[in-house]
């Protein structure tokens, strides 16, 4: 049933981490604000979070650290784009006027995982995050219920601070960091932990480092 038209505008007012999640989660509080005459009863939200590395500046630390994504410093008026971190939702209860609602951003160590890798590379300042909001907007009014979409242009930029991240990631894996090996590594570099008597993986890697760098000098 139709009726009236409802306009909903959003704005990103802080990322914070969730202090008591099993797994590293963001979360991003919005404002919504909605024009009209009547309610809104519900809004069934979707999100887009994307990565926009141009709006900010790289140390060169930061930099090398980012060649395995966008090459050297270079090449980066061709390679550095904005890329998807991740798809969020959330469903928004019935509110007039305005309201806030947070939205849950789930993150990972993975550094086969490009935001994971652009993440870890940073020293300081911010996160260039873009938000992508579309979903469905339901309004009550005299009539009955009208259906409506989120327009294609609602959108909002947001700078999150890097210290909110990596304090997430400290919180999780307290001075450690997640590497993916083929399945063959895995089992030749327990087969050499065990050969030289190590107590873990990390020793493992940390004996063949040095050995490698032996053999370069």
């Amino acid at each position: 049933m139709t009726g009236p038209t409802t306009e909903v505008t959003f704005a990103v007012l802080d990322v914070t981490p969730e202090p008591y999640a099993v797994t590293p989660k963001l979360v991003a509080r919005v404002g919504i604000a909605a024009i009209g005459d009547e309610p809104v009863h519900a809004i069934a939200l979707r999100c887009q979070v994307r990565i926009d590395p141009l709006r900010r500046a790289y140390s060169d630390a930061e930099a090398e650290g980012l060649t395995d994504l966008f090459g050297t410093r270079d090449r980066w008026s061709t390679t550095q784009h904005t890329f998807l971190w991740q798809h969020t939702t959330a469903m928004v209860p019935g509110f007039s006027g305005a309201t806030q609602v947070d939205l849950p951003l789930e993150c990972t160590y993975d550094f086969e995982v490009a935001a994971a890798k652009y993440l870890h590379a940073l020293r300081g300042g911010a996160v260039p995050l873009q938000f992508l909001f579309s979903g469905t907007v339901f309004v009550q009014g005299a009539r009955g219920f009208s259906v409506q979409q989120v327009p294609w242009d609602r959108e909002d930029r947001h700078d999150m601070p890097v210290s909110v991240w990596r304090d997430l990631i400290d919180q999780h894996f307290p001075n450690t960091g997640w590497l993916r090996l083929d399945r063959d590594t895995v089992d030749a570099l327990a087969s050499y932990r065990r050969a030289h008597g190590l107590l873990s993986h990390d020793a493992a890697i940390t004996s063949l480092l040095e050995r490698a760098s032996e053999d370069v000098r």
